[in-house]
């Protein structure tokens, strides 16, 4: 990262700041005569544009903060890592994002890293604690030895930690209701492997939501629901199997498998939104210029990464936080993937 020497940078700095030259220079250069608020935004100018402190004036780390995370190539998981680590940082923290891939280390494997390197707490992001099939002792042995640990979407009521999750059964309710609205009676229901506690609770969420609209039954709704892999993919495969079925719109657990569902609905020669209707999960980063624009449901990203955040600090001091899980609401987000049930159908 280049260092603050030449005119132009002071230039550049004090433009982002909104500062005269001589003020970014009093300030790099320990001047007295500058109010804290001025100083602090030419040292923020400083770190947006990528110029490193000089040594007196960079932060000293109050500690390590591990975040480990799935993969990174669904673009709502960069949303929460952003989020997290900002927090950290404003705080006085030095994050270590961790991201799992299929080749790569495990999440063991990171934690281990971690505890190595002597972090002060880790925050895990829709981690193994999700999946109900996966060895969950790790866990319990990090809150034995005393590691503030926090866990963003899932619930593993054996573990005393916090919890901090989007409401599945909130959100498959404002789903369902919004097709319904649209005229929609048979409506999809596409996710990943039921083994993920985010599964479980969506399918719950999505059979008592169509039965307390539509007063289905769950023989009705069985052929409606398609589970397969995370993913486009994933979608896809969904999509098709629920074509088969006729269904007139689909609820997905991801934005990621939404796409997948437009993409085996296009196979079939039909339009969304004239068509076939598709309601996403997540409204990750891009959703609102895909081809149609997405609806969805909204994770609330930036109050559950906060929130996550002052959990885990609070464990850190020394004070006790409730060890419970924090429900947040999530938010319909209605685009253009979405529209009247075609009555010809």
């Amino acid at each position: 990262m280049p260092g603050v020497s030449s005119r132009a940078r002071l230039a550049d700095i004090a433009a982002k700041a909104g500062v005269s030259e001589a003020t970014v220079s009093r300030v790099l250069n320990g001047k007295p005569g500058v109010a804290d608020e001025t100083k602090q935004s030419v040292l923020t100018a400083l770190d947006v544009l990528g110029f490193e402190r000089p040594t007196r004036l960079r932060r000293r780390s109050a500690g390590l903060i591990g975040l480990v995370m799935p993969e990174l190539i669904n673009p709502i998981f960069p949303a929460f890592a952003q989020v997290i680590e900002s927090a950290l940082s404003q705080r006085g923290f030095t994050p270590v994002l961790c991201t799992q891939s299929p080749s790569g280390a495990t999440e063991e494997e990171y934690v281990e890293m971690l505890l190595e390197r002597g972090v002060s707490g880790i925050i895990f992001v829709s981690g193994l604690h999700a999946d109900t099939g996966a060895d969950h002792a790790r866990y319990q042995a990090l809150v034995e030895r005393r590691l503030p640990v926090v866990f963003v979407n899932g619930w593993l009521p054996s573990v005393e930690a916090p919890f901090v999750s989007s409401d599945e059964y909130a959100a498959m309710e404002l789903a369902v209701a919004h097709l319904v609205a649209l005229g929609h009676r048979r409506i999809g229901f596409a996710s990943g492997p039921e083994r993920f506690i985010v599964v479980q609770r969506k399918l719950a969420g999505y059979r008592t939501s169509m039965k307390a609209q539509l007063g289905v039954s769950d023989e009705d709704i069985d052929p409606m629901v398609a589970l397969s892999m995370f993913g486009v993919e994933g979608g896809e495969a969904a999509g098709r199997q629920l074509l088969d079925a006729h269904v007139t719109a689909v609820v997905c657990g991801s934005d990621m498998m939404a796409l997948g569902v437009i993409r085996a609905a296009r196979q079939r020669g039909l339009a969304v939104p004239g068509d076939f209707s598709v309601v996403g999960y997540d409204d990750a980063p891009m959703m609102e210029f895909t081809d149609p624009p997405m609806t969805t449901i909204r994770q609330p990203v930036q109050a559950m990464g906060l929130a996550a955040v002052q959990s885990l600090l609070e464990e850190v001091r020394g004070h006790a936080t409730p060890h419970t899980e924090f429900l947040f609401r999530p938010e319909l987000v209605v685009r253009g993937s979405t529209g009247p049930v075609r009555r010809d159908i």
